[in-house]
């Protein structure tokens, strides 16, 4: 340490004031400090560390049974389709932060070890600050097909807050806790690819220096997806035609990497390979030398032995999915692999990245899936995955994405392996709002619990309910009915719902609203019957946070989706046939206020309403001024996207690893996992629906049949009926 006498009397003045040093002391004082450091403000080497409890509600070992007790899948499968022995890839809905520390910390991080690791991780942030979490929903089809923009749930809003809210500050101090987490769940050989715009590459490429490691970078690869045309060229600046991916490993003398060869252009090949054999062989020339008469030495070079070109760090050979549809039809003949996804990657380049970074049966991971491009590419190349995503629509396309994969490769007579959708489970009632982190713990907690209490105080005047204080999970009272809040940052559980029926039996109470932003996916309450209970599930609306709205009383709650399903029974003896038919569905959602859209709306515009379960179509004649109102959503049936069942709901407990006092235990959580026997879906080829399910032949007994319904959406719904043989 060598500070002037003048830097010492300036250092001593600024700690008698108590003010912090300039930050020029950090570099006189530790003399260890990089030479070069990402700053920001909150800046902190801690990370979470929570261990939550992942429960697995669905898991889908056959795509689509359509002859139970016929399958023929290989060793990993017993007769009737359920997968036996080895790893089931794992797609999971949450907080990527909440996920990684619990795999970091958790039980399944032994699961993972014994696969050898995770070799490979490629994540696609959202580095476009306006990637808000909106959705545009295609109605109908052909000519008639539409687009309707879903607003981000609530908790999708907090997640992008807490990634925007603060500009560059706070996406950093986002990714670089993820980043620490990834780099200890990699094993020693493996890499992170790390794909990001303009916007953040800079401040991307020093975090990730910071925790891997910057003599651990790979590669810059720069990825040339288009051509300075067309729309692209309309505007004045510069065409932007490119993105960055950062290749970093874990130990750069030990990482995996597999050479990768392009294909020779046509002109090339025209150029050297134009020479062939009698038998058609096309070859090129190469000299090697001259023989001991000074003659020319030749030497063919095949073309059918020919790797390709070396890949560069430059590719120009991939295109963005969106910029000519036309160019990406998979191989299975006219279906396509556009899922109509914000941000969706192009198959073609993760293939590069996960032949170039991993090898066949290796576990690979993407913690921002989004619409499952990295899972479905790691399925087809025989990569074990890991996928997560804070978008429930995200979740839901990936399932049906990747149920498509194993229908591809099942009739191929391919391997794949099952798969299983987790919610992060037991969620703690955390913070409600937003609480200054600054604070010290004890004034933290004061801060957490007055604000708990003006956000129940919110909800409750929004419901125009009365509040009570006597009860553990009730928090208010609407007539003859008791009133419950789930959490505002995190999905009601069925935990939560566990709590409320448990103190139902204490106090003896029969009605119960439960108020939520949104629920756990696969929710049941319909065990609520067993104790006695008449629970309703409803939504909290956004317009809550509109103070207007609430002291005018316009704040709306609406419940979670109904459906229907009836079970058709046939045949004789003690061998009966079963299957289900699905007879309704309703919602009622709503996001907008007609009136406000029609006084909005200019002469010759339109647009798509979603009002109390109806998708409308409003339109103002451009000579006359008239209005008019088309219903998009004809039938309860144009709400569905997807349906399944599990034939046998209560064959299988639902069991969750937990570690209480540093030992790990296994917990039946009262529930049962969703086997997915059959499903029905819409896809963007084929957009009809079947009702009824395929035909399952049982012996005489009762059955607990799980019905689950995926609208439009993305918002799931379970129902479980019993049926009698």
């Amino acid at each position: 340490m060598n500070l002037s006498d003048n830097e010492k009397r300036d250092a001593i003045k600024y700690l008698e004031a108590g003010k912090p040093l300039p930050e020029k002391y950090r570099f006189l004082l530790f003399g260890e400090t990089q030479e070069v450091e990402l700053l920001w403000n909150g800046k902190t080497n801690e990370v979470t560390n929570v261990v939550l409890p992942f429960q697995v509600i669905e898991q889908i070992d056959v795509p689509r049974t359509e002859q139970f007790g016929n399958a023929n899948l290989g060793t990993l499968f017993d007769t009737s389709g359920r997968q036996v022995t080895g790893w089931t890839n794992k797609l999971i809905w949450g907080d990527n932060n909440l996920i990684l520390s619990s795999l970091k910390n958790g039980p399944l991080r032994k699961e993972i070890e014994a696969q050898g690791g995770l070799k490979l991780i490629y994540i696609d942030p959202p580095f476009d600050v306006g990637a808000d979490f909106s959705m545009d929903i295609k109605i109908g089809e052909g000519d008639d097909e539409e687009s309707f923009t879903k607003k981000p749930s609530v908790i999708e809003e907090i997640a992008y807050r807490d990634t925007w809210g603060k500009g560059a500050d706070s996406f950093i101090a986002m990714i670089y806790e993820r980043l620490k987490l990834m780099h200890d769940l990699l094993a020693e050989d493996g890499s992170i690819y790390v794909h990001c715009g303009i916007q953040v590459n800079h401040y991307m490429r020093l975090a990730l220096e910071e925790v891997f490691g910057k003599d651990n970078l790979v590669s810059e690869i720069i990825w040339s997806y288009g051509s300075p045309s067309g729309g692209r060229a309309a505007g004045t600046k510069l065409v932007k035609i490119h993105e960055y991916i950062l290749h970093f490993a874990k130990n750069y003398d030990n990482r995996i990497e597999n050479k990768i060869h392009l294909p020779y252009s046509e002109k090339y090949l025209e150029d050297w390979f134009k020479y062939a054999d009698n038998d058609g062989r096309r070859y090129q020339r190469r000299m090697r030398g001259r023989d001991a008469d000074g003659n020319v030495v030749w030497e063919k070079q095949y073309l059918d032995e020919s790797k390709g070109v070396p890949a560069s760090t430059v590719w120009t050979d991939l295109k963005q999915v969106y910029a000519d549809p036309r160019a990406y039809k998979a191989n299975q003949g006219d279906h396509s692999e556009i899922w109509d996804y914000p941000t969706q990657k192009p198959e073609k380049l993760i293939e590069r990245i996960l032949i170039a970074a991993s090898n066949p049966d290796d576990l690979v991971a993407d913690f921002f899936c989004g619409s499952g491009t990295t899972l479905a590419v790691a399925e087809k190349l025989g990569r074990k995955w890991i996928g997560s995503d804070l978008g429930k629509f995200g979740i839901h396309t990936s399932r049906k994405r990747l149920i498509g994969v194993q229908r591809e490769l099942k009739k191929e007579s391919k391997d794949f392996r099952a798969f299983e959708i987790l919610n992060v489970g037991r969620y703690e009632r955390e913070n409600f709002v937003a609480v200054n982190d600054d604070l010290r713990a004890e004034e933290k907690a004061k801060q957490t619990k007055r604000k708990e209490k003006e956000f129940i105080k919110l909800i409750l005047t929004a419901y125009k309910a009365e509040p009570v204080e006597t009860f553990e999970n009730f928090v208010g009272k609407k007539r003859d009915r008791m009133v419950a809040i789930g959490p505002i940052n995190l999905p009601a559980s069925s935990k939560f719902i566990d709590f409320i029926l448990e103190e139902c039996v204490i106090h003896k109470i029969t009605k119960v609203d439960v108020l939520a932003f949104d629920y756990e996916m696969g929710l049941d309450a319909s065990r609520a019957k067993d104790f006695g209970v008449d629970i309703a599930l409803k939504i909290i609306p956004r317009e809550v946070f509109d103070a207007r709205a609430v002291e005018k009383g316009h704040v709306k709650f609406y419940d979670v989706a109904y459906l229907e399903a009836k079970p058709i029974i046939s045949g004789k003896g003690n061998r009966k046939e079963v299957k289900i038919e699905l007879t309704d569905f309703s919602c009622s959602y709503s996001q907008d206020d007609i009136a406000e859209i029609m006084n909005g709306l200019k002469p010759g515009g339109s647009k798509i309403v979603l009002d109390n379960g109806k998708l409308v179509k409003i339109s103002k004649d451009k000579v006359t001024g008239d209005i008019t109102q088309d219903v998009l959503t004809k039938k309860w049936s144009d709400w569905i996207d997807y349906w399944a069942v599990d034939f046998d709901f209560a064959s299988r407990k639902e069991i969750i690893k937990v570690i209480e006092n540093g030992k790990e235990k296994e917990v039946w959580t009262n529930d049962y996992i969703f086997d997915n026997e059959w499903q029905s879906f819409r896809t963007k080829k084929n957009r009809t629906l079947e009702l009824t399910s395929v035909v399952k032949e049982v012996p005489k007994g009762t059955y607990k049949v799980a019905v689950k319904v995926v609208d439009i959406f993305g918002n799931d719904t379970t129902k479980v009926i019993e049926v009698k043989i």
